[in-house]
C-alpha cells in the first residue's frame, strides 16, 4: 500500500472558474492530475487531498466535481480548505459521497491499513503577514480541533501504525517555526504532515524536516500537477 498526496485541485465542472487565469500552467490542469494519478495509483493505495477541492458553493454542485474523482483508483481522504464553501455538515457530506472510496475528515481521524490519518483545516499561524486578533481566535479554535482529532486517533492506533496529519494551511510560518500545530504533531507521534494553500510564485519550501517530522507542500501547481508519494 502506497500513500500519495495532492491538494488545491480547485475543480470547477459546474462553475465558470477557469484556473488558467492564474497562469498558463493551469490550462487543462485536471487532465494532468488525472493522467499522473492513473499512472501511479493502485486500487489499494491512499490519496490524501488537503483541501480546496472544488470552487462550488453548494454541495449538489460539488458532487459533480467529486464524481470526476470517483472512478480514479485508491482510497481518497479529504479535508476542507478555505475555499470549500460547499462543505457544510460532515454527516450530510458523508451520506452524499459518490462511493465508498471517499473519506471526509473534519476534526477527526481514520485508520486505513497500518496508517492513522488525522485531519482538520488549520488556520494562519502567528508571525504571518497581517495576522489579526480574529486570526488568533481561529488559530486557537483550529488547534483545539486538532487536539480532539488526536484523541480520536489514539483510539484507532495499533502497534506499528504510522501517523500522518493533513492540514490545509501551512502549520508554521516562515518566521514562526514553533506553533500549536507543530507542538501537537510532535507530542502525538506524527511522522509526516501534508498541507497546501500556497500557490504561484509565493515562496514556501516544498519539503521541511523539523524535530523528526517531514512537512510536505502539496498544492497541485507547486507539484507540477503530480501526486507526491508520501510512503
Amino acid at each position: 500500500m502506497n500513500v500519495y498526496a495532492i491538494s488545491d485541485l480547485h475543480l470547477s465542472f459546474t462553475s465558470d472558474k477557469p484556473m488558467d487565469v492564474f497562469g498558463g500552467n493551469w490550462e487543462g490542469h485536471f487532465e494532468k492530475i488525472k493522467s499522473d494519478w492513473l499512472e501511479k495509483v493502485d486500487k489499494d493505495d491512499i490519496v490524501l487531498i488537503a483541501g480546496d477541492i472544488s470552487w462550488a458553493m453548494k454541495l449538489d454542485d460539488a458532487i459533480t466535481d467529486l464524481n470526476e474523482l470517483a472512478n480514479l483508483p485508491g482510497k481518497k481522504v479529504f479535508i476542507r480548505g478555505n475555499h470549500d464553501y460547499w462543505w457544510n455538515g460532515i454527516t450530510k457530506l458523508r451520506d452524499r459521497a459518490p462511493n465508498d472510496s471517499f473519506v471526509f475528515l473534519q476534526t477527526g481521524a481514520v485508520r486505513i491499513g497500518d496508517f492513522v490519518i488525522v485531519g482538520s483545516r488549520g488556520w494562519t499561524c502567528p508571525g504571518s503577514t497581517d495576522y489579526t486578533e480574529q486570526d488568533q481566535k481561529l488559530y486557537l479554535r483550529e488547534a483545539e480541533r486538532f487536539r480532539l482529532a488526536f484523541l480520536e486517533a489514539e483510539k484507532l492506533r495499533q502497534e506499528g501504525d504510522k501517523t500522518v496529519a493533513m492540514i490545509h494551511y501551512p502549520p508554521f510560518g516562515l518566521k514562526s517555526e514553533k506553533t500549536l500545530f507543530t507542538d501537537l504533531f510532535e507530542t502525538n507521534g506524527v511522522e509526516k504532515v501534508v498541507f497546501g494553500h500556497i500557490h504561484g510564485l509565493a515562496y514556501f519550501p516544498m519539503k521541511t524536516e523539523r524535530r523528526g517530522i517531514e512537512y510536505l507542500l502539496t498544492s497541485c501547481d507547486k507539484t507540477a500537477f503530480r501526486l507526491i508519494k508520501i510512503y
